[in-house]
């Protein structure tokens, strides 16, 4: 029965398809597309109505696509000033001729770890850019990267893990809108009496799980991991002199302007925007040179952004199926007074949803309305059920080809072309960051 559920429910069909053709190495925009549209034809509708839901939805997705190219416009920029350039010249300078792992290199690669790591934690609630940071702190670091011969996979599990546990834990930023307006929100609007405080606190489990897989993945990845060697040409001035005062100068006063403008606006498109014209007003990016530094930004982030409006989408056309209600509810008749059973099928139908839709923000309200009440059934406590609608949402999140959580950390560690979304980011994180936090969220909702 469980079986033929999976087979024919065209939501469980479409996130299968789309994993499957990502493992084979299709390109993950045409995996989405193909698995919405096979989707859409299991669910009963027709091939021209299943294009028309999902052109339909691919609006949804054009503003963060526009946001990411105008990023990526920008963060062209800060490279071409050279600010970023003259620090990793002075961290490889500091490197050289010491080929062999030491004290020093070692210590380095944990300064890089905790500052990534702090800078992941920070982007969703202390300073709320979302992943604005990663296409221009990334990219000018891969030299470093290279020259030290480090895994670039450990990086995209400590920005994953770091992006999630931020919404997660911390009720500030993207963490309140998450925490408050979405999970407690739906939590309470279904029956459950729990507070902002007691759902924080049950999360810090899955939470810890996510940072032991973190810690599990530097291990693994340890070994020193060979890549081509690139270099990015630096301006220099027509007297000769590389990167002038004015360069650094205006870099800061640019980002500086971005940073503001959008926590003001609370729009990434305006703040890429207002740094963009501090550089070309402060004559960093000439106007000869304006249209190669847009264009080089946008080549950066194309891939990306077509990501998102193919997620959008799929997400559209999954949506618009009722087979997401249909699994939820096969699941409230078969689980029976096993709590242990319910617990894990729910974490995994979650998982399944969550994965498909990209998005853990989308995922709860639809797991919120029947996961309560089978778990006020089962007599699962509120911190239980907490910890069953969040980990829903948030460990498919974690591994989805088409989630900002994945699809950050690849934006800026493939800049240069030798990092794999799928084999470098998605597989890592599903490894480290999904299957521990599910596995904790499991544990700690069967025992609480």
């Amino acid at each position: 029965m469980c079986a033929q559920m999976i087979i024919f429910n065209s939501v469980a069909v479409a996130v299968f398809l789309v994993l499957a053709l990502c493992l084979c190495r299709v390109n993950v925009v045409i995996a989405l597309t193909a698995g919405a549209l096979i989707g859409g034809l299991v669910d009963g509708f027709s091939l021209g109505e299943t294009v028309k839901i999902f052109s339909d939805g691919l609006g949804g997705g054009a503003r963060i696509a526009l946001s990411y190219a105008i990023l990526g416009a920008f963060a062209s920029a800060v490279t071409h000033s050279g600010l970023s350039d003259l620090f990793a010249e002075k961290i490889v300078r500091g490197l050289r001729g010491k080929s062999t792992p030491g004290p020093s290199v070692f210590a380095v690669k944990c300064a890089f770890f905790v500052a990534i790591g702090a800078m992941a934690l920070a982007c969703k609630n202390i300073i709320p850019i979302h992943i604005a940071f990663i296409p221009i702190v990334i990219p000018p670091l891969l030299s470093i990267f290279s020259h030290m011969g480090i895994d670039r996979r450990v990086f995209s599990c400590i920005i994953t893990c770091g992006v999630i546990v931020a919404y997660m834990l911390i009720p500030v930023g993207f963490g309140e809108i998450f925490l408050d307006n979405i999970l407690l929100h739906y939590l309470s609007a279904n029956g459950l009496q729990i507070a902002l405080g007691e759902i924080i606190s049950a999360l810090k489990f899955p939470a810890l799980g996510m940072i032991c897989g973190v810690i599990v993945a530097m291990f693994r990845y340890r070994h020193p991991r060979k890549y081509e060697p690139i270099s990015v040409p630096s301006p220099t001035a027509p007297n000769g002199e590389s990167r002038q005062t004015r360069h650094v100068a205006a870099s800061v006063v640019a980002i500086a302007a971005a940073l503001a403008v959008q926590l003001i606006t609370g729009e990434i498109i305006l703040g890429a925007m207002a740094g963009f014209f501090v550089f070309s007003c402060c004559g960093i990016v000439c106007l000869h040179e304006s249209d190669r530094v847009v264009v080089d930004g946008f080549k950066m982030m194309a891939g990306i952004a077509f990501t998102m409006l193919a997620a959008a989408g799929f997400g559209s056309v999954i949506g618009a199926s009722a087979d997401i209600f249909s699994l939820v509810e096969w699941l409230a008749v078969h689980v029976g007074d096993s709590k242990i059973l319910a617990v894990c099928s729910m974490l995994t139908i979650g998982f399944l949803i969550s994965v498909g839709i990209g998005s853990s923000f989308s995922t709860v309200p639809i797991v919120a309305s029947v996961y309560v009440p089978l778990c006020k059934k089962l007599g699962i406590s509120p911190a239980a059920t907490a910890i069953i609608v969040a980990m829903s949402g948030v460990c498919g999140d974690a591994c989805s080809p088409a989630s900002d959580s994945t699809l950050g950390p690849t934006m800026g560690l493939n800049a240069d072309g030798q990092h794999s979304h799928i084999t470098d980011t998605v597989i890592p994180a599903f490894l480290h960051v999904a299957i521990p936090a599910i596995l904790c969220g499991a544990a700690f909702a069967i025992l609480l």
